[in-house]
């Protein structure tokens, strides 16, 4: 007979951040598996609706590890290499994970078009799939899915709306470091995505993102 497999349990926290109260979600271990904002919870829903039905998961509200907290703390504060050390976990599909893997090495103040980011990924024909992965990303901020905008630089599809992506984009530009001095890993549990120089094939094209390009219009 089948032994049962004890789901796991995630716990979840919210906290306030400058743009609105940010729902956390750890596993067992302390990893972050999601975080969304308070008032588009539904996406979250939805991310654990689909875990919770399939009995892989259950949930309970309560603390997530102080560490988890001051990392975001840190990042709101202007440490935009807060979240490389941090645990988190990608739960997607394989290709999901991979997405969401080569978005965290996009380096803080800089962007991409969705169809300069497939060819990032060597995946030049697939620029729809990955701005669905880009979209479905449970882990907002720390998987900079905000860092992907339109090919003419536009500000474009972001699930926490597009005033929060102005707003990030515009946080990371004031506190980014040189791209010269920009390094470090991140600790994610997935397999290590393709990262090709972003600038070493013209057709691929990496965006510095001045302030003053998304000041609020009037």
């Amino acid at each position: 007979m089948r032994a049962e497999v004890e789901p796991v349990v995630l716990t979840t926290e919210t906290i306030a951040t400058p743009i609105g109260d940010l729902v956390l979600v750890v596993d067992e271990a302390g990893a972050l598996v999601a975080a969304e904002f308070a008032d588009v919870r539904h996406r979250l829903d939805r991310w654990l609706d689909r875990r919770l039905a399939a009995g892989r998961t259950a949930l309970r509200a309560g603390r997530v590890p102080d560490a988890v907290k001051a990392a975001f703390a840190a990042y709101f504060d202007g440490d935009l290499a807060a979240f490389d050390a941090l645990p988190i976990k990608l739960d997607g599909t394989s290709f999901q994970n991979d997405v969401w893997a080569a978005l965290r090495s996009i380096a803080p103040g800089r962007t991409f078009g969705y169809g300069a980011f497939a060819e990032r990924l060597g995946r030049s024909q697939s620029a729809r799939a990955v701005g669905a992965a880009n979209g479905a990303n449970p882990l907002s901020i720390v998987v900079p899915c905000h860092r992907l905008v339109g090919a003419d630089g536009d500000l474009t599809n972001y699930g926490g709306g597009l005033e929060r992506k102005r707003w990030l984009l515009e946080h990371e530009a004031r506190h980014a470091r040189p791209a010269s001095d920009a390094a470090g890993s991140c600790n994610v549990e997935s397999p290590s995505p393709p990262s090709p120089d972003p600038v070493q094939d013209g057709r691929r094209r990496t965006i510095a993102i001045p302030t003053v390009f998304f000041a609020r219009r009037r």
